[in-house]
């Protein structure tokens, strides 16, 4: 059986090169994949989410920079780098057209093996950081919030 690393660095392999074929064997039918921007549950709703991901940045990329490897489990640091050339849809439902914007994020993300597959990908990185570098944020505009006076401060 593999190991915890080795399922990750497959997994990694098949995201980096946009290949289903490769990724989706590493993950269980029954796996959850957990991110800022919703859920997946099982192989069909993953394959649907990062084949989006991939058309927003078609050239992402991911690196691992550190990683702690268990039995069953890994945590890595990792940075994705890409282009965003396609529509982000927001968790609200708004959309950020693409921007042509190179994006650099870091991030960590936990993966929790069982019987030989991924159970359980949890993925966190700053939504803001990301958001900030193409160009959109949630905030008023200059003038439009309070300010800190107002605040208390």
């Amino acid at each position: 059986m593999l190991q915890a690393s080795e399922l990750r660095d497959r997994y990694l392999a098949g995201f980096n090169a946009h290949d289903l074929d490769t990724l989706l064997p590493t993950f269980s039918p029954r796996g959850v994949t957990i991110t800022p921007e919703g859920q997946a549950e099982g192989r069909e709703q993953l394959a649907y989410f990062l084949t989006e991901l991939w058309t927003t940045f078609p050239d992402l990329h991911a690196t691992v920079w550190e990683s702690i490897d268990h039995t069953d489990t890994t945590v890595d640091e990792y940075q994705l780098v890409g282009t965003h050339r396609g529509p982000y849809p927001l968790p609200d439902g708004r959309i950020i057209p693409a921007t042509g914007r190179p994006i650099r994020v870091r991030g960590c993300f936990l993966c929790s093996m069982e019987d030989g597959f991924i159970v359980s990908l949890r993925v966190y990185f700053d939504q803001l950081e990301l958001l900030a570098q193409l160009g959109w944020f949630p905030f008023p505009s200059p003038g439009e919030g309070i300010n800190a006076e107002e605040a208390g401060d």
